[in-house]
């Protein structure tokens, strides 16, 4: 078995009470199916840990990966860091109603009260119906008391930031910050791996399965929120074409766009970590060795760190590099 190759994993869907059909019928994971919000592309996550789709590595969990191959997997100094754990959970989010208003904690309260990463995490938007919006972070400084009497008088909506968003358009949502996805939004999202969400509003949504509103975290979320007013929200970034071009970058994780037309060579020799590519626009082809491998429109490939370079080609794509 060898490591010298672009690997894809098989996607892990996840219903939702507010996702929609993209995900199945534009990029193919899976049959069609309506309430699909989420494909987990790269998952570490305990119960949902991702499981290779190709190559000779096929049927291999992502943890019997790091647990083998260890630091040639993920890169010396993040086995270092993180030892059997992979420390990023890679998503395509479709949402076709809104997401509930949520927050993350950080690091400390989330080791603290759940064992776990905190969540630091970044869209880029890939698709949006006319007049989409998110929810990121408040459009005033708001004391906790104050958020808490407008959590109970129903209008707190009429302090949160919504932004029009385009295709393209990239946010970063640092622990703390609240967010939610708005409908007809489909988005790219990378985070620290961790599946702890505080929901805070949720619509008064019943859930058709259980007749019931869903769980609202009102007192775990109080002291994970950033009550701050920020100067802006998107990140702003400059597009070269066949250049790496900077997003994100945070102390979790790195994230590039690059505009390929053409062909472009990329040399990771000097980079001690894996590197993943999600293709947020047309189709590519990854050249490693003396083979060639798809990277189709909605696909994600790990490249692991024994993999020094390889050759990007397409007519027009983009893809998000990400690594640590």
């Amino acid at each position: 078995m060898t490591l010298n190759y672009p690997i894809t994993f098989e996607p892990i869907l996840k219903e939702r009470i507010w996702g929609g059909e993209k995900l199945t019928t534009i990029f193919k994971k899976g049959p069609k199916k309506t309430e699909i919000g989420e494909s987990w592309e790269l998952s570490d996550v305990e119960g949902d840990v991702s499981v290779v789709a190709n190559g000779s590595l096929k049927g291999k969990s992502l943890k019997e990966l790091i647990q083998t191959y260890k630091g040639d997997l993920v890169g010396k100094k993040v086995y270092e860091t993180f030892g059997d754990s992979f420390p990023v959970l890679i998503k395509f989010i479709d949402a076709k109603t809104p997401l509930s208003i949520q927050v993350h904690p950080n690091n400390e309260l989330a080791k603290e009260r759940h064992n776990s990463f905190g969540k630091n995490e970044m869209w880029y938007i890939m698709e949006t119906d006319d007049d989409a919006e998110l929810i990121v972070g408040f459009n005033q400084e708001i004391s906790p008391s104050e958020y808490l009497k407008r959590l109970k008088e129903g209008n707190i909506l009429e302090v949160l930031n919504s932004e029009k968003i385009s295709k393209g358009d990239t946010f970063y949502i640092p622990t703390g910050r609240v967010h939610a996805i708005g409908a007809g939004v489909l988005l790219a999202e990378i985070q620290q791996t961790s599946d702890v969400t505080y929901r805070i509003y949720d619509y008064n949504r019943v859930d058709a399965k259980t007749g019931k509103e869903r769980e609202l975290h009102t007192e775990l979320a109080l002291d994970a929120i950033d009550y701050q007013l920020h100067d802006t929200y998107k990140t702003a970034y400059t597009l070269k074409e066949n250049e790496s071009s900077k997003l994100v970058y945070s102390p979790y994780f790195k994230t590039n766009i690059i505009q390929l037309k053409g062909s472009m060579s990329m040399d990771y020799s000097n980079l001690d970590s894996f590197v993943i590519y999600m293709c947020v626009e047309g189709n590519a082809e990854i050249i490693s060795g003396n083979e060639t491998f798809p990277l189709n429109h909605g696909q994600t490939v790990l490249l692991t760190a024994t993999i020094n370079s390889v050759k990007l080609i397409a007519e027009s794509a983009k893809l998000l590099e990400v690594y640590l």
